[in-house]
């Protein structure tokens, strides 16, 4: 009782202290290791490993790049031990054929990279140039690059260019020199533009021009409507959905892939509108044999000021409780 008495106020401050920070640390594990899922657990383990040393802390460094430190060596040391997380355009070129269905991959293949709700890490001010940052730091596109970097380099690119430490503070959150965090950002850098040399310029998700062509894409796909579709696609538009191998590039093979395999009747799909990656979103839901709506996945766009340029579908239907909804739909 004693010790349970003494311990409360350490824990009050070290909440006070800590607390805070939970939503961009959440942010940043989810840049490293791309999964929702993963990055709440090692956060979890952060938080966990942070009071154990709280003790001992002396204070030389700030709280956060104390937390920051804790946190990413917490998800160095998980990266050993898993595969990166893709998506299906991350393995093979697009399909080149219209008439078969896409084949999924096997869960021992391939690890998917996961989306993550905006509402988990939305910033507490609600600034508006902190909001847009932590967006355009979390677009699916760049997430699913940098997985493709070497897990040091990954760790330095987002240190210095995603959350601006120092050289000197990223080398001491990585227990290593000033001047291999400056090779190590070179190098990040120009792997990084040879895995995503083209960069667009999306719509934010609040633009009321991304809230259209999400409510578009919506409606196409409960009504079952590939006409309603072609208005939103660009013609260049590209379409994936894990764990499918094979994906489509181009409005034409878009459109003829989910009109033949995926449509079925209107009532089938029902979709709720989201927001995540920084990008318009829905939650999607499919009726079972028995009429009833069950989670199904969830949907990311890209928008663009000349229609939907990328649609990326996850079939994974625990993904629709981290974006805090039901299993079940009510009709």
């Amino acid at each position: 009782m004693t010790s349970d008495l003494r311990a409360a106020p350490d824990q009050d401050r070290f909440a006070a202290e800590t607390e805070r920070f939970r939503r961009e640390l959440l942010a940043h594990c989810y840049r490293l290791v791309g999964s929702a899922h993963d990055a709440e657990d090692l956060v979890q383990d952060t938080y966990l490993r942070a009071w154990r040393s709280y003790a001992a802390f002396e204070g030389r460094a700030s709280v956060r790049t104390w937390l920051y430190k804790i946190a990413t060596n917490v998800c160095l040391t998980a990266m050993e031990s898993r595969r990166i997380r893709v998506l299906p355009s991350g393995l093979t070129r697009p399909q080149d054929r219209s008439d078969r269905p896409p084949s999924p991959v096997a869960p021992s293949e391939v690890s998917w990279l996961q989306p993550l709700p905006d509402r988990l890490i939305a910033p507490g001010d609600h600034d508006p140039a902190t909001v847009v940052v932590a967006r355009e730091s979390l677009r699916l596109a760049l997430i699913a690059s940098l997985q493709h970097l070497p897990a040091r380099q990954r760790t330095i690119l987002i240190l210095r260019d995603v959350l601006a430490f120092s050289a000197a503070e990223t080398a001491e959150i990585l227990d290593t020199t000033t001047a291999a965090v400056k090779s190590g950002l070179q190098r990040a850098r120009a792997r990084l533009d040879k895995l995503d040399p083209q960069t667009e310029t999306l719509l934010e998700p609040v633009d009321p021009r991304a809230r259209a062509l999400l409510d578009g894409y919506i409606a196409a796909f409960e009504s079952s409507d590939a006409a309603m579709l072609e208005q939103v696609l660009r013609t260049d538009a590209t379409l994936e959905a894990t764990p499918f191998r094979e994906w489509q590039a181009g409005r034409a093979m878009c459109i003829h892939m989910l009109d033949t395999y995926v449509f079925g009747t209107p009532g089938d799909w029902r979709m709720i509108p989201t927001t995540a990656n920084g990008q318009p979103a829905a939650v999607v839901y499919h009726r079972d044999v028995a009429g009833n709506l069950r989670a199904d996945g969830t949907v990311v766009l890209a928008a663009t000021a000349t229609g939907i340029s990328r649609v990326v579908k996850f079939h994974d239907s625990r993904l629709v409780a981290i974006f805090g909804f039901p299993d079940v739909l009510a009709d």
